[in-house]
């Protein structure tokens, strides 16, 4: 049976472009992985931009780089106001109402599965997984 040989990974981040995810919101996918699911990413936002209302299906890790992210709605409404230098853990299964960004961020998020996105009602709309991110990727434009 043959062996998969350990090596190290790197990603000179520079050296890639910043995508539009969506308006406000680019990123740099660093990794993708499909034998766990997880997938890497560097994630920049203007002011004023947020992530709608999703349920983790696996735990994430964030290292916010500059800026400020509220989560369910920050410290004054019994949140997470995360600023630069600050690490975050969100475990599997929490669900996150209200991700906003007051100020331009940029942050690493490591997530190890898919999230969920929700509706209103709580109903999903969107299962983004490590094959989505990638395909997001691929067919983003560079952001100006």
């Amino acid at each position: 049976m043959p062996t998969t040989p350990l090596s190290d990974f790197h990603v000179a981040s520079k050296d890639l472009p910043w995508k539009v995810l969506r308006d406000g919101y680019h990123f740099k996918l660093l990794r993708t992985c499909p034998v766990t699911g997880a997938w890497v990413a560097l994630f920049r936002t203007v002011a004023g931009a947020s992530v709608p209302s999703h349920k983790h299906i696996g735990a994430a890790e964030y290292f916010v780089l500059k800026g400020k992210i509220e989560i369910r709605g920050g410290v004054e409404h019994g949140g997470v106001t995360a600023h630069a230098g600050d690490y975050g853990y969100e475990p599997n299964g929490i669900i996150h109402e209200s991700t906003h960004f007051p100020e331009p961020c940029e942050y690493l998020f490591i997530n190890h599965g898919p999230l969920q996105y929700l509706d209103a009602d709580g109903k999903t709309t969107l299962v983004l997984d490590w094959m989505g991110v990638q395909a997001k990727w691929d067919e983003a434009p560079v952001a100006e």
